[in-house]
């Protein structure tokens, strides 16, 4: 059987989707992968997978360069011939979707949406604009005979549920992509040291980066001995990108302590005390929170979608209101000053972790979906 990937980009599909990939590869399917590749093509290659590109452009390329996208994708799958088909994230979502309606056979396609992004809850002019071209979209891409549509929060679900008419059948939950429980595992965490808060992401003004910032000023002035550690590095092809300037004005002041890129997340975590994430980005899950839960710490996001499906309020972290620094700097200060509290959460969060979150279970979810797709096929 033929599995075909549609991705974005090359390390987006290593950070969220391998180990489906891999797990697809050990039940004897062949697994192609297309996306557009910054550098990671021999390393997939080596792997055992077969690999394709595709010009998707990060942010809006002009009418032109969509539609040869979405003429690159058809020729892809012309050409791989797919028993099935797995989407992931908007435009390969999207684009596949519309592709696949000029086809006379009914592939099946699995269209994992992992955060539907601010036009379906910004009330702005251009976001409903953007809001009714983009159900338009969906309606078509959605509108397959063989599919399964993988939301990562409630919230996502209600809105395309509605958009695209699904049912039942049609849909189905999976929080986020997962965590290897053996990799972030759960350490005691250190409550005798100075309390650690740490913000790990790709590093967009979206993600609440400024909020974080303006969080640690006002908690320093209550326990100037706490650090606040900032994880990631610029994207310098998205035009919301924090800047690298403003980052070593931050170092300098004393504000952040800054990592920059870091591959032992696990380490990072665990000798730390809180993770935040204060993002108001369309997320699905976030995997920095469910990487966080698994290492069994206390969490403090936003009540965003996705954001507060990766917590149990009050049990496993806190949520505070999008775009609020001094709520976020309230919580933070909470969770310093209740070490017992911080304690008893991060416990709950790797309870948590281990009932939602397993990467195991998220992979045998996605090989059970790929099997019940194609036992539908009418042969």
């Amino acid at each position: 059987m033929k599995l075909l990937f549609i991705v974005n980009v090359d390390w987006f599909f290593i950070s969220h989707r391998l180990p489906i990939a891999l797990k697809a590869l050990e039940c004897g399917y062949e697994v192609t992968i297309a996306c557009r590749f910054t550098g990671h093509k021999s390393e997939l290659l080596e792997m055992g997978f077969k690999v394709v590109d595709i010009p998707f452009t990060r942010s809006g390329g002009g009418v032109s360069s969509e539609i040869k996208t979405i003429k690159a994708i058809k020729n892809i799958v012309d050409h791989v011939k797919p028993d099935i088909i797995h989407a992931v994230t908007i435009k390969p979502v999207l684009y596949t979707g519309i592709a696949l309606k000029t086809f006379k056979v009914n592939i099946p396609f699995v269209a994992a949406i992992s955060g539907l992004g601010y036009v379906f809850t910004a009330n702005t002019l251009r976001a409903n604009i953007t809001k009714l071209i983009a159900t338009v979209f969906y309606k078509i891409a959605l509108s397959q005979k063989y599919k399964t549509v993988i939301f990562q929060n409630s919230s996502d679900e209600a809105i395309l549920t509605a958009v695209a008419k699904l049912n039942g059948a049609d849909k189905t939950l999976i929080k986020g992509s997962g965590a290897d429980l053996s990799v972030y595992n759960y350490l005691p965490e250190n409550t005798s040291g100075t309390v650690k808060i740490v913000m790990a992401c790709r590093l967009l003004k979206e993600k609440g980066v400024y909020q974080y910032i303006d969080a640690a000023k006002i908690v320093k002035k209550q326990h100037p001995n706490a650090e606040f550690l900032l994880v990631g590095t610029p994207d310098l092809e998205n035009p919301n990108t924090i800047q690298q300037n403003e980052i070593d004005s931050w170092s300098e002041q004393g504000v952040i302590t800054y990592l920059g890129h870091r591959n032992d997340i696990p380490d990072v975590f665990s000798s730390s005390n809180i993770v935040c994430l204060p993002s108001f980005y369309g997320e699905g899950v976030p995997k920095v929170l469910i990487e966080a839960a698994a290492c069994g710490r206390a969490i403090i996001t936003t009540d965003n979608p996705g954001c507060r499906d990766a917590v149990i309020e009050g049990e496993t972290g806190l949520t505070v209101p999008i775009r609020d620094a001094k709520a976020l700097a309230t919580a933070i200060l909470k969770l310093i000053e209740q070490p017992e509290l911080r304690v008893a959460m991060g416990a709950k969060a790797r309870v948590f972790a281990e009932k939602e979150f397993d990467v195991n279970s998220v992979v045998n979810k996605h090989l059970e979906i790929y099997n019940n797709l194609l036992s539908r096929v009418e042969k």
